[in-house]
């Protein structure tokens, strides 16, 4: 009986279980190495958009993540003041980019991603270093604290600050700030109705956005050094910022406790790696591209790198043709988004919106075209065909 080929992936994230599912459906024998106690997810919730799903279709799992899709009707862009900069439809965007877009909490895909895995293959408290990433003649090398297993592939979705990308790349420079910290609620809201939104202040931002299990989820950026915290909790921070918003921001702000926000720091991977890969060691998701929220690809990304990468299993050099090109494009369009949606200059700030509103009363499509290569991603199979190694 021929053993099955082994993978490790390093990393038990949401990108890291997508890989594991997708190299277990082509028969790779698969172990999950996850440093943390439990699955417990980085952030509140997760927006995954048409590509995303379809990379889920590939799993197996899209159409039953698309059934959670909760956002329905006119949402849009707004200013502090509560007026609208632009109207969005959800039924317009499916139409144009081939689905909906779901919100759903992080835990709930997390553990979906575990579902597809046999058992045991997870294994928790797991801290993982890659000790030699292998080459044509010799598997790649792992240490977990006294054991030393050999794979014939590992992937790298250990996260930004990746141990596994330090290794391979021991010059490249690494993540740096972005220059704004973000702010996340995943919390009932009792009461209040409102038209999902974002908004765009100087050096702030807002969002609000219902979610099919009844909670709302909410999200605030602002300009700030690196490194900070409040000085008494990070809801009476958000008060400070928000607390003058339009409606729905003071009702939100009030149904939130202090311990429901959670506070990080956004940093991206500005100088590109020269690869995705070295050896038998592959690197998806933020350890090879982290980049800034502001279009809501990260995790996306992550999912597409993932089914990408269990096609091109065979031949590393093609999983890096086919990801890099793209990942770096969406992460520069991202910076590029963040200088304006995150404006300070009161200048800026107001051509910036005068430019929105005329946008959209031209035609809420100019609003969307700049998505439509992002979304508009097909994977290298169709849905529920068989992933061959």
């Amino acid at each position: 009986m021929v053993r099955s080929a082994r993978a490790i992936v390093i990393g038990g994230g949401i990108g890291g279980l997508a890989a594991a599912a997708a190299l277990h459906r082509g028969g790779w024998d698969v172990t999950v190495l996850e440093r943390a106690s439990s699955l417990e997810p980085v952030g509140a919730a997760i927006s995954l958009a048409p590509n995303a799903l379809r990379a889920l279709d590939v799993l197996g799992i899209g159409e039953e993540i698309r059934d959670l899709a909760a956002w329905q009707g006119d949402g849009g862009l707004r200013t502090p003041s509560g007026r609208w900069l632009s109207r969005s439809s959800a039924e317009a965007a499916a139409a144009r980019f081939g689905g909906p877009l779901v919100l759903l909490p992080r835990a709930t895909l997390v553990g979906r991603l575990a579902g597809l895995l046999p058992p045991g293959a997870v294994r928790t408290a797991a801290a993982a270093h890659l000790a030699d990433p292998g080459d044509g003649r010799r598997p790649a090398r792992v240490i977990i604290g006294d054991e030393e297993p050999e794979a014939e592939l590992v992937v790298g979705a250990d996260g930004i600050n990746s141990h596994v990308r330090r290794a391979l790349f021991p010059q490249h420079p690494g993540p740096q700030y972005a220059g704004f910290t973000t702010w996340r609620v995943l919390i009932p809201v009792p009461g209040v109705r409102f038209a999902s939104h974002e908004t765009w202040g100087r050096g702030r931002i807002w969002g609000t956005h219902p979610v099919k299990d009844g909670r709302v989820y909410a999200y605030a950026a602002a300009m700030t050094p690196a490194g900070g915290r409040a000085p008494d909790d990070e809801k009476a921070e958000l008060q400070r910022l928000f607390g003058d918003w339009h409606d729905p921001i003071p009702a939100v702000l009030a149904a939130a406790r202090p311990e429901d926000v959670l506070r990080h720091d956004v940093h991206h991977i500005a100088t590109p790696l020269p690869a995705y890969h070295s050896g038998r060691v592959a690197l998806l998701g933020d350890a090879a591209h982290a980049m800034p929220p502001t279009l809501g690809q990260g995790g996306n990304q992550a999912m597409e790198d993932a089914v990408v990468l269990a096609h091109h299993s065979a031949d590393l050099a093609a999983y890096t043709g086919a990801r890099l090109p793209r990942t770096i494009a969406i992460a520069r369009q991202a910076v590029r988004a963040a200088r304006v949606n995150m404006a300070g200059n009161p200048v800026a700030v107001a051509v910036r919106d005068t430019v929105i509103a005329a946008l959209s009363k031209a035609g809420p499509a100019l609003l969307l075209r700049g998505f439509d290569d992002i979304a508009g991603w097909r994977p290298p199979y169709a849905a529920g065909e068989a992933i061959k190694r």
